[in-house]
């Protein structure tokens, strides 16, 4: 074998990756110029999907994720810190820089900074991401979790008091771009903690442009990130 597969959700409209979570993983394979190809799975299909591959279960939380890749030597991962792991391990150079002190501060800013956005954003992406057969079975399971639908949710918890209480997760991550000079937050280096970033920015983007625009208006030190990556973003359909 001698392509990795990526496992990613599809999309309505043109089919690209809109999950931050398969961004990270996408921009790694990106980044290293590791040859793979995209297999689509809408949401209902994950679980018998990957049951039949033979994989087993998430030990907490959701038991079948995106992403899930199968690797050159024919072995599934699952979880993007597990898959990153991994491949630094079989692919050391360019390093992923995965021992950076900055990766769990970064981890930690970016849920301040994405946290309060779900009310907003994720009554959106039924709309605007997810092609019919998957629309049950997101707000389904997502309205579980809330404890309520997903239109009362975004009622109550959205609109600007969500952008305020994101307001200081945006300060965390722009203040530690800024530190070291950027356009990384190593400086001059890339590394995995900015794809944690990057995944969020395209999470945001892929859901409505707006959410985008906003949030690098909020925090100018996003923009410039996302520009010095852009040659790893412009991957995202196959």
């Amino acid at each position: 074998m001698s392509e990795i597969i990526l496992y990613d959700l599809p999309s309505k409209g043109r089919c690209a990756c809109g999950s931050p979570n398969a961004w990270k993983t996408r921009l790694l394979l990106n980044y290293k110029e590791l040859p793979y190809k995209t297999e689509w799975v809408e949401y209902p299909d994950l679980a018998p999907t990957f049951k039949s591959l033979g994989l087993p279960p998430n030990e907490e939380g959701v038991p079948y994720t995106i992403p899930t890749i199968r690797d050159t030597k024919g072995r599934y991962i699952m979880d993007s810190r597990k898959i990153a792991d991994e491949l630094e391990k079989q692919h050391p150079e360019p390093s992923l820089h995965l021992d950076s002190p900055l990766l769990p501060k970064v981890e930690a800013g970016v849920l301040n900074m994405a946290a309060p956005l779900r009310p907003v954003m994720l009554p959106l992406i039924p709309r605007t991401r997810l092609n019919a057969v998957a629309v049950e079975y997101f707000e389904r399971t997502r309205e579980a979790r809330v404890g309520m639908s997903l239109s009362q949710w975004e009622k109550e918890q959205g609109g600007e008091k969500a952008w305020e209480k994101a307001g200081p997760g945006f300060k965390e991550v722009g203040d530690m771009l800024r530190a070291n000079g950027g356009p990384f937050l190593l400086g001059k280096t890339v590394s995995y903690a900015d794809f944690v970033i990057l995944g969020a920015l395209q999470g945001f983007k892929r859901i409505d442009e707006s959410f985008f625009e906003r949030s690098i208006k909020i925090e100018p030190a996003l923009k410039t990130l996302y520009d010095a990556c852009s040659v790893w973003l412009e991957r995202d359909d196959h």
